[in-house]
């Protein structure tokens, strides 16, 4: 079976400086093996944020303490969370961040997991100098919480965009995964989403008008293949399916 994933798997690999992802995985959603990928930035102030943070490991662990202290959590947004309590367990030190909704699901009560505040469209004092932040709004209580680090003009998303390499995936799931657009160069997310997040379409249209000007240089995102370059062209083409583009 193809690797779905990109190895080398639960390491810190510099981006930008101040910035590091993770890739992790692979994880079966609908039958599908996903890649997955934190991204770590280092603020002004020498702590570290972590968004959508991957299993824990306890080397990776240590590797990212060694950068600086972890003093947040993030949970961008209503499906990226299932490994924080591990995190928080590890890290009793650090905030933990949750997209609008995330803490109402009963999933989440009943995990235990703990959310220290709930993040919106203004980024807090603790990161403002680094990071600025928009909400992007679907339908059923869907909510993305997308980042954007000025210094380096990295885009830091989860699931708005999705780009699985047909080569990584099972034979089978090719014709499908390029049918639903959910491949290079098209970098959509699945059909299911994309209807979820068009109930709200004019709300996520602005949200998604908002990023791409921003004008970032890359674009990190969880599943697949990341625009490590020309990332407002590719931004821009990813998001066409909002209507906002053309």
């Amino acid at each position: 079976m193809p690797e779905a994933t990109y190895p080398p798997l639960d390491v810190l690999k510099p981006v930008a400086d101040g910035v590091w992802i993770v890739d992790s995985g692979p994880l079966r959603a609908l039958g599908i093996p996903l890649p997955v990928r934190m991204t770590v930035v280092r603020l002004h102030d020498g702590g570290l944020w972590l968004h959508s943070p991957t299993h824990y490991d306890a080397r990776l662990h240590r590797d990212i303490a060694a950068l600086g202290p972890i003093r947040h959590l993030v949970a961008p947004n209503i499906a990226h969370w299932t490994f924080l309590k591990d995190w928080q367990t590890h890290c009793p030190d650090a905030a933990t961040w949750a997209a609008p909704n995330l803490r109402e699901r009963g999933q989440v009560r009943r995990s235990g997991l703990r959310v220290d505040r709930v993040l919106d469209d203004a980024a807090p004092p603790e990161w403002a100098a680094d990071l600025r932040q928009v909400v992007v709004q679907g339908g059923l209580s869907f909510r993305e919480v997308a980042f954007f680090h000025g210094a380096s003009r990295t885009l830091i998303l989860t699931d708005l965009v999705l780009n699985l390499e047909p080569a990584k995936m099972p034979a089978l799931l090719r014709p499908f995964l390029r049918l639903a657009r959910m491949t290079p160069p098209h970098g959509q997310p699945p059909p299911y989403l994309r209807l979820v997040i068009k109930l709200r379409r004019q709300a996520a249209a602005r949200a998604a008008a908002e990023l791409v000007a921003l004008k970032p240089e890359r674009v990190i995102f969880t599943h697949g293949q990341w625009f490590a370059g020309d990332g407002t062209a590719r931004l821009r083409h990813a998001l066409r399916w909002l209507g906002t583009f053309g």
